[in-house]
Parts: C-alpha cells; sequence; structure tokens
C-alpha cells in the first residue's frame, strides 16, 4: 500500500504568461491530493493568483534565490517542512540546484532533477508546449493518468475560479447595454522590444476596429502609458486602463471582450483563458507552438513584427468577431 501524501510543495516562479499556464497543472495536483496541505513558491507578483485558485494552501513568495546564505535558508526550510512530495513545475536549472542540495534525503521530487524519483523522462519534453509538457510530467508522476499529451491537446488553464468572484455588471432600465470592446495589449517586455508590433500599427488597427462599432480598450503596466497615449492621438476614444488593473480585473476583462488582440505578453494568456477570442502576435524570437496561449487563439507570427502589415492582423480580427 502507497504511502499518503501529506505534504506537497509545488515550485511555479515567473513569468506571468508560464505562471498563468502552469495552474492548469496546479488544478490537477489538487485533484490528485484533496487532503493535502499544499505549498505553492512562487514570487511576489503571483500570491494573490496563487491564493484566490484554491489549488494551495499557502503561497511562500520568497522563490526568487540570490546568494548563498539564501540557498542555505531555503534548504533549511523545505527539510524542516518535511514535504512528503515536491512538484517541480519551473523545471530550471536553479530547481535542480536546490534539489541537489536537498541530498541524501530529498522529498519525492516531481521534475527534472538529476537523481530525482519522478523524473521527467520524456527526451522530446523541450519540444512540447508547456501545457502538454507540464500534463506529461504529471502523467510520469501518477497523478494525471487519462490526459493527452499529443499537440494541442492538454486543456487549457481554467479561470472560472476568479471569473465567479467578479461583481456582475448590471444594467439600468433605460440605460444603453455597453458597446463590445476590443482589449488591445500593445506593450511587453522592455528588454524583448523585438516581441512588440510598432504601436503606430496597434493605433491604426484601433481606428479599423472602431470603424467596425467596438470600443477600445488598451491594458499594460503604467510604463506603457505613453503607448496608450499615442494610440489614444490617432483614435480619440480609446480607453487607457494602462496601470489600473490588476491580474484578476484583466481575466474578467477577457471574460467580456468580444475581441482581444496583443503581443507576446503575459496578460494576453489571462485574457486568452478568461475567453476572448485572441490574436497573439509573434516574433521570430519565440515559438508559439511551444508558448502560445491556448483557447479561442489566432497566432499570426512574423520573424521582423515591424514587417506584419496593419490588413493582416485586421483581417484575422474581422474573421474572429461574432457574426
Amino acid at each position: 500500500m502507497s504511502r499518503e501524501i501529506k505534504k506537497i510543495l509545488v515550485i511555479k516562479l515567473g513569468a506571468l504568461g508560464d505562471f498563468v499556464l502552469a495552474l492548469q497543472a496546479m488544478e490537477q495536483i489538487r485533484k490528485a491530493h484533496p487532503r493535502a496541505k499544499i505549498t505553492l513558491l512562487t514570487t511576489p507578483p503571483y500570491e494573490a493568483l496563487g491564493k484566490a485558485s484554491g489549488y494551495v494552501n499557502e503561497v511562500e513568495t520568497d522563490g526568487r534565490i540570490n546568494g548563498l546564505g539564501s540557498w542555505f535558508s531555503m534548504v533549511s526550510r523545505i527539510r524542516k517542512a518535511k514535504y512528503d512530495r515536491v512538484y517541480d513545475l519551473q523545471t530550471s536549472n536553479r530547481t535542480d540546484t536546490l534539489f541537489q542540495f536537498l541530498r541524501p534525503f530529498p522529498p519525492e521530487w516531481s521534475g527534472i532533477a538529476f537523481g530525482a524519483k519522478l523524473k521527467h523522462r520524456n527526451p522530446q519534453r523541450n519540444q512540447m508546449h508547456t501545457l502538454e509538457r507540464q500534463a506529461d510530467q504529471l502523467k510520469q508522476a501518477g497523478i494525471w493518468d487519462d490526459v493527452s499529451t499529443e499537440s494541442g491537446m492538454a486543456p487549457k488553464p481554467d479561470l472560472s475560479w476568479i471569473l465567479r468572484k467578479a461583481p456582475i455588471a448590471r444594467v439600468s432600465p433605460g440605460v444603453p447595454a455597453p458597446k463590445p470592446f476590443a482589449l488591445l495589449v500593445p506593450g511587453g517586455s522592455a528588454h524583448r522590444l523585438e516581441k512588440r508590433w510598432p504601436v503606430e500599427k496597434f493605433a491604426e488597427l484601433a481606428g479599423l476596429l472602431r470603424a467596425k462599432g467596438l470600443d477600445v480598450v488598451i491594458i499594460g503596466g503604467p510604463q506603457e502609458s505613453a503607448l496608450a497615449r499615442q494610440i489614444q492621438k490617432t483614435v480619440g476614444q480609446a480607453r487607457d486602463l494602462t496601470g489600473r488593473t490588476d491580474f484578476a480585473q484583466i481575466a474578467v476583462l477577457g471574460a467580456k471582450a468580444a475581441l482581444a488582440i496583443g503581443n507576446d505578453t503575459g496578460p494576453l494568456h489571462l485574457i486568452a483563458a478568461a475567453g476572448a477570442p485572441t490574436i497573439a502576435l509573434f516574433s521570430g524570437a519565440s515559438d508559439p507552438l511551444l508558448t502560445a496561449p491556448r483557447g479561442h487563439v489566432a497566432v499570426i507570427q512574423s520573424n521582423e513584427l515591424k514587417d506584419l502589415p496593419v490588413s493582416t492582423v485586421a483581417n484575422a480580427a474581422v474573421s474572429l468577431l461574432p457574426r
């Protein structure tokens, strides 16, 4: 008889898109261990999402280890916690190092660390989309036997728990219902500008969407407000929500949007998982077969995004709009 798994550590750090995709694996871990105490090791931006999901009991946010002292502190804490199993969804060199520090008596470990009892041994794992790769990892760990790990077959993250907690919008008698709106996500990593479609092309697209009868809503971090202002100069009535939405609010907008268009960045994963028909723009710097958001999603890739015509994106947008 196998021993009961009572205490579990799940490791998943950033970035946002990767964290959103990992929510599906976290849900399956909770389903497989309904009575276990599950702790999530992550970073501060994802604390609220982790707690609200219901997939874990506790969230620790010091997952970024810097310096020898913090390594020894983390190792000591994990040993003291006496976890029965660790699900390493980060599967990086750092988490491999963490496992090695925990020898000679590490917890039962699911991941790719050398010597792990539940090592993910698929030689094709680095050629798999994140969803199929993590599903296959859990399948090999013995907790998700019925999942298909064929390309495109693993289920996308379920964000219904965010939407259930959102306030219900009510339309007062005599007040017109709000117009359908398109979400634009023109920003992205400040260090990866090659992954951004030029803002002037977003502005031109926004004008075409307005002509189709859609309101335009722009989201992003506070550092992307300048992009929103540039789009507003072109279309006038676009609504700027940059720096004004948390992750849960972005998901709610995604659930209500008629359409979303954005660069390969974390918020677009939230929006797609929440249900919006989504166009994800990829440069040659990333492989959508490995990292694209899942859902009602059309991927458009151009080796140089500056060369991607507005007409190509506009035609794809029209094809996704409800008829």
